[in-house]
């Protein structure tokens, strides 16, 4: 026997008891919990007046289904179940009032306007089938509404270009399941072991090459976790364009490279051996390679980020407060998060910043794939805003707010901890600075801000969406981009159209852009577009005449029209272009706001293109123009189902009108290529996938606003670094020693589905 086990052991029994002890030692000098400092307080009259921006409540939304359904004269069939055939209520979501009508509300003491809502109805059970979008008031007892359809896009919205409904995607599954594939039996059976729950469909848009057409190509996937990663080759082309159902029909079958004129041809080629089968091994149930669920053990955990004594933000009903700033929130059923009456320091510097499109186009060498062009407002980014994760999400003490929608059906839904909001120490300093010559002193400030969030999960891509707010007067908007790739099935020339991510699976190569609406008023209502930019001159040495010295000097121009304003994708756009006001700051400059767009797009698709007007908006990195109140929006729900006849074109919005002292929008398009690769497997990670802008105070104030955060540090060395008053990171062991109150982890992101 080793002598020294004996003593090894002793040693390592005194360790456990010292440690243990400790730990008893600690539990009796526990920490105390962390308290709240009492909430900002605010007017009662300015949380009044943020509710003309409020969502709708549900209460609202069933009022205005049942009055729908007791003064339009017609039978209206629950959007949950409606045949094309049917009439339906498609969505209904806040009508926003006319921006003169809530500015005489806001600041001019004016009546309230009335609150309405938007309703968009499909009828298709009549002669003439059409979309019609009514607008229902006063809420809560509507008692009037009006066909708004003629007014805003100029005629009837044809019935054809309605997006999908969710039993319109179960009636073409319905209709592939029981008509299109009874036809291939062997196939099926033999090629892809079809037992009616293995395959999973994914559809593309939009549907056709025409005006009319409503052809769509559903491709099949293996029914897996992360199924969008197992392509099994086979895709098929289904006219649904028929209001009855038993009238659909399949218009192509794609499979491994073949085209076939329906499922007949491809059973009849397949039992007489003339096709080419590339049989895809079987995935397990959770997907394997595509499954997101850890390869590693739990272990240390992670960063946690607390607030010792309790946030420093409120938020009432739709009112945010944080330090300087205020502004109300929203959420719109198909463009997702927007905030409205941001203002700091008291001052109204934007309207409106909204989220307008998220545009993917897509290339690969199958059908389905070189087919796709997304515009996701269609199907709903804020429809499909999901539920957040406590501590992963956003951080774990955030405050989470959930979103009441109507839309696909006529009962209203909510979405649990659909937003959250939260104050973030960044991990950096928003400004220091440290002296060590002729005085020795340090200064700075933490850069902590406060983030909206919200994240819309639109079939396979997930958006992060935030507007965060920093202390020195700033705004972001920002995307990042997670989720999984969009898959082709690999065969051919595949690798032309993106890179090889698994045996059969092709990551297809495709574009995002991401459109916002950005309605400014920098100093009041009126402003001017101002680019400031930089050139080199060459000048003699005054000092010294015989030598030259190149020196860098600032250009200045004003933008007077809508076309000067309007900037393409890939042209070079002034470095510094900011809205300017009238009054001027203490150094008689314009006060204004710059726009400092951060992106990595794609080239845009060609203009010859026969669906390029529809997401023409795209076209431009930055395009401001004058403010219509019948230019609301750059796109619209139905371009995607025909955008060869756009419902609203944005480039018709730019025609030279004059900008000077005007109410303006900038409209910024920010996005990024994706060229899917391994490391995109399980899923694409959010890093590098981040694209925005920033809105900065461009001599908006007289100095840095942010010298006046209660967050700033400031000490020389004369002074003691370990006083409170002089130093408050000194007591951060005093201040900072408690422990947060964490909820107990809630997740209802199943629920209701």
């Amino acid at each position: 026997m080793n002598t020294k086990l004996p003593y090894a052991l002793l040693v390592g029994a005194a360790v456990i008891i010292f440690i243990l002890s400790c730990m008893l030692l600690s539990r009796g000098r526990r920490s105390p919990s962390c308290e709240s400092q009492p909430d900002t307080v605010e007017k009662t009259g300015s949380v009044s007046q943020s509710l003309v921006f409020a969502d709708l409540t549900p209460e609202e939304m069933a009022q205005v289904v049942r009055y729908l359904q007791g003064n339009l004269g017609v039978q209206l069939v629950d959007a949950s179940r409606a045949k094309p055939s049917d009439n339906c209520i498609a969505s209904v979501d806040l009508q926003v009032p006319a921006k003169a009508e809530v500015l005489r509300f806001l600041d001019g003491g004016g009546a309230r306007p009335a609150r309405e809502a938007l309703a968009v109805l499909y009828f298709g059970n009549q002669p003439d089938p059409n979309v019609t979008e009514y607008v229902v008031g006063p809420l809560p007892t509507p008692a009037y509404h009006r066909d708004v359809t003629v007014q805003k896009y100029g005629a009837k919205v044809p019935y054809h270009r309605r997006p999908m409904l969710g039993c319109e995607y179960k009636q073409v599954g319905a209709f592939l399941e029981t008509v299109a594939f009874a036809a291939a039996p062997t196939f099926l059976q033999e090629v892809l072991e079809y037992d009616s729950t293995n395959v999973a469909f994914q559809t593309t848009a939009p549907h056709g090459f025409r005006s009319g057409d409503r052809k769509s190509w559903f491709i099949l996937f293996q029914n897996v976790s992360g199924f969008f990663l197992h392509p099994v080759g086979l895709e098929v082309l289904v006219d649904h364009s028929s209001l009855d159902v038993s009238r659909w029909v399949v218009s192509r079958v794609f499979y491994n490279g073949q085209y076939y004129r329906d499922m007949v041809q491809l059973e009849s080629a397949y039992v007489q051996g003339r096709i080419s089968v590339e049989k895809v091994k079987k995935a397990p149930r959770d997907g394997d390679f595509s499954s997101m669920k850890p390869r590693a053990p739990l272990a240390a955990l992670f960063p946690l980020q607390y607030e010792p004594q309790g946030p420093r933000y409120s938020i009432r009903n739709n009112l945010v407060l944080f330090q300087a700033w205020r502004f109300a929130f929203g959420m719109s059923v198909s463009t997702g998060l927007r905030l409205f009456d941001i203002r700091h320091k008291g001052e109204r510097v934007a309207y409106e910043i909204s989220v307008q499109e998220a545009l993917s186009v897509y290339g690969s060498n199958c059908p389905g794939g070189m087919s796709t062009r997304y515009m996701d407002g269609s199907f709903g980014l804020g429809r499909y805003t999901s539920p957040l994760v406590r501590g992963v999400d956003c951080p774990y003490l955030a405050t989470y707010l959930d979103v009441h929608y109507l839309a696909n059906s006529q009962v209203p839904r909510i979405t649990k901890n659909a937003l959250c909001i939260f104050e973030q120490n960044l991990g950096s300093p928003l400004r220091r600075h440290y002296s060590n010559l002729q005085s020795l002193y340090y200064g700075g400030l933490v850069n902590s801000a406060l983030v909206v969030r919200s994240i819309a999960t639109v079939g396979n891509y997930d958006y992060v969406w935030d507007f965060i707010f920093y202390q020195n007067g700033a705004i972001e908007g920002k995307v990042q981009a997670t989720g999984y790739p969009s898959s082709s099935f690999l065969h051919g020339d595949g690798l032309r159209y993106g890179n090889r991510l698994w045996e059969h699976t092709l990551g297809m190569i495709r574009t995002h852009s991401i459109n916002y609406k950005v309605d400014l008023d920098v100093g009041g209502l009126k402003n001017s577009l101002v680019a400031h930019d930089m050139a080199f001159e060459m000048a003699r040495a005054p000092w010294s005449p015989e030598q030259q010295i190149e020196r860098p000097r600032l250009t200045k121009k004003v933008l007077d029209t809508e076309d000067q304003a309007a900037f393409r994708l890939q042209s070079k756009m002034p470095r510094y272009i900011y809205f300017a006001a009238n009054s001027k700051n203490k150094w008689g400059h314009q006060r204004g706001y710059r726009i400092q767009i951060t992106s990595f797009a794609g080239e845009h698709i060609p203009e010859a293109s026969s669906m390029e007007r529809a997401i023409s908006w795209a076209r431009y990195q930055l395009a401001v123009t004058r403010r219509k109140e019948e230019e609301p929006t750059s796109t619209s729900i139905y371009n995607q189902n025909d955008p060869w006849t756009p419902t609203i074109t944005f480039a018709d919005f730019i025609n030279n009108e004059t900008i000077t002292n005007e109410d303006l929008v900038a409209w910024i398009t920010t996005g990024f290529l994706h060229i899917p690769h391994s490391e995109d497997i399980p899923n694409t990670v959010t890093v590098g996938n981040s694209v925005g802008f920033l809105l900065r105070p461009y001599n908006y104030y007289d100095l840095d606003p942010s010298i006046y955060s209660h967050d700033g540090v400031f000490f020389t060395n004369e002074q003691d670094l370990m006083a409170c008053e002089i130093n408050p990171l000194a007591c951060l062991p005093k201040t900072a020693s408690c422990l947060p109150n964490f909820p107990p982890f809630t997740y209802d992101g199943f629920q209701n589905m």
